[in-house]
Order: structure tokens, then C-alpha cells, then sequence
């Protein structure tokens, strides 16, 4: 169990933890962005089709609006 200020994570096992650390150590600065910009394009398309399937009656542009609003609600007020 890890602490973090007033928060208490409960960590689950990574058995394969340090094989994905040294597979992205091996990728190279590159690679490790296009992997990023790849997991970022993949949350982003998950998170639209979520949005999709919760409201199946939006039409698109209402669609993204929901989506922004949603977004500006995730911004990291810590800063």
C-alpha cells in the first residue's frame, strides 16, 4: 500500500511492470513519444466511444461539445 499525502493507494501486483519499464527503455526517446501519442489517441478514442454509448442520441457536434466539457472538467487545477 503506497501513501500519497492524505491519500492511501492500494496497489495491485505488476508482475510485468519491469518488462514493460525495460521494453520502453528500449524503444529510445522515439519511440517512447510515438508510444505516448499512440496511448493518448487510444484513451481519447475509448473515451468517445464511451461518451457515444452513454448518450447514442447526440449528434455529433453535440457530441464534441459534451466531450470538451467533460475535458475541462479532467484539467489539472494544480498548477
Amino acid at each position: 500500500m503506497a501513501r500519497f499525502g492524505n491519500n492511501i493507494n492500494v496497489t495491485k501486483p505488476r508482475p510485468n511492470h519491469s518488462i514493460y519499464l525495460q521494453s520502453l527503455a528500449r524503444l529510445g526517446p522515439e519511440g517512447r513519444l510515438a508510444k505516448a501519442f499512440e496511448l493518448s489517441a487510444q484513451a481519447k478514442a475509448l473515451f468517445m466511444q464511451g461518451l457515444q454509448e452513454r448518450y447514442p442520441a447526440l449528434p455529433p457536434h453535440e457530441l464534441h461539445r459534451l466531450a470538451l466539457r467533460q475535458l475541462a472538467k479532467c484539467h489539472n487545477r494544480n498548477y
